[in-house]
């Protein structure tokens, strides 16, 4: 299952739609802003594990993180604005990406910016919800891979991320909002 199906099948989508929700969002504004902002934030968290330090990285933030109990739980997934924006700083780089992300799905999806701007901090802990449940799920898969990694091979999240195994994550995930958001 790569990371569009896990985000939004079952309790995980259930606990992202009732957050959001809280915010005034409609069912269609979550699957908008989800296909919009997902994709963005899940290259981010590729290009950042790219490198053996960045990997070890988020191999301990899967491990021990606790993100999992935000696709569970709808009351933490709301709560998550600290986390969730910390997640965002990581793997965004910077505030001025992530107002510029929030800009550019306010466009496209005709939400509020400031809808947006609270509704990112909840997509970026899904989002490592969802990874660190496959991580569970594939113990060990990151860790394994650790030294091809530093090394220059591929990077093992990627088999998180990219569904048919061309390489690329972008045309996956975009093809899995655009089955699972309709």
């Amino acid at each position: 299952m790569n990371i569009m199906e896990a985000l939004l099948s079952g309790n995980n989508a259930a606990s992202l739609s009732n957050a959001a929700s809280r915010l005034g969002l409609g069912e269609d504004q979550i699957r908008a802003l989800v296909q919009n902002v997902v994709p963005v934030l899940a290259k981010g968290v590729q290009r950042n594990s790219a490198s053996g330090d960045g990997l070890a990285a988020l191999a301990r933030a899967l491990e021990g993180g606790g993100h999992e109990r935000y696709l569970d739980n709808a009351e933490a997934l709301a709560g998550a604005r600290t986390d969730g924006n910390k997640i965002l700083g990581h793997v965004l780089g910077d505030k001025e990406v992530s107002r510029n992300l929030a800009n550019r799905a306010a466009q496209q999806t005709g939400v509020d910016y400031g809808l947006v701007k609270q509704f990112l901090p909840m997509a970026a802990a899904s989002l490592m919800g969802a990874l660190s449940q496959q991580n569970r799920a594939n113990p060990g898969q990151l860790a394994q891979n650790l030294p091809s990694a530093r090394g220059g091979g591929a990077n093992p999240l990627t088999s998180f991320l990219d569904s048919d195994g061309d390489g690329s994550v972008a045309d996956d995930l975009l093809d899995m909002a655009a089955k699972f958001l309709r």
